[in-house]
């Protein structure tokens, strides 16, 4: 069963948490999806076109969002917050990102209040690591290099274990195939195993590749 379901939703309630916190009614649980997308697909947009991004890691760990009658909040956990500080006087940038969320969602009724988040270790979370792989295979670094260099990474961020999957048409080679590297223990079948997830496309001139990062912290 670890291998069949994404690890996340494996976990939920026993050592993970939903990244969103609301309730409707079955008719309209649908809108409310599409609008958790539209808030956190925006955000993304928003940083990538404004953001002077030198090593092509955003450094987004996750987006959590919180519903309520009147309030959506927001809460971006960075591993870079200097992102959405430096350039610009202090939140400047953060009341121009909640602008563009608002005319995305057309809050008439409803206020909307985002907050950033700073992660104490950016490469412990697989999110981040995809998007440097991303990065380097962008570059034209070999898929082994980039793997290796994410798992030292990791090493330097105390995690107990990672496994990296990538797949598609690596090195520009005609057949696409699977290849992935692990380095320590990831109990994926372990329920109480702290186990964080990430499942990465990145487009390429060879074609899209498809990343796919486990990362094991700790037992409860």
């Amino acid at each position: 069963m670890g291998q069949k379901i994404n690890p996340l939703g494996f976990r939920l309630g026993t050592t993970q948490d939903p990244y969103s916190f609301w309730f409707a009614q079955p008719k309209n649980y649908s809108g409310g999806l599409q609008e958790d997308q539209k808030i956190r697909n925006c955000i993304k947009n928003y940083i990538q076109k404004n953001m002077k991004i030198s090593s092509g890691v955003e450094g987004i760990a996750r987006i959590e969002i919180q519903k309520r009658i009147d309030v959506i909040q927001v809460i971006i956990y960075l591993g870079f917050p200097k992102l959405l500080i430096e350039g610009r006087p202090k939140n400047k940038r953060i009341e121009e990102l909640q602008k563009n969320v608002e005319k995305e969602l057309n809050c008439v009724n409803r206020k909307l209040n985002i907050a950033i988040s700073r992660i104490a270790h950016p490469y412990r979370h697989p999110n981040i690591l995809a998007e440097f792989i991303a990065g380097q295979l962008k570059n034209r670094v070999s898929f082994r290099k980039a793997m290796k260099r994410a798992i030292e990474l990791t090493e330097q961020a105390d995690t107990k274990g990672i496994q990296v999957q990538i797949a598609g048409r690596l090195d520009g080679k005609e057949i696409a195939r699977v290849e992935w590297i692990r380095e320590g223990r990831v109990p994926r079948q372990t329920l109480r195993a702290q186990i964080d997830y990430s499942s990465y496309a990145v487009r390429t001139i060879y074609g899209v590749l498809g990343i796919k990062i486990w990362t094991f912290v700790d037992e409860e």
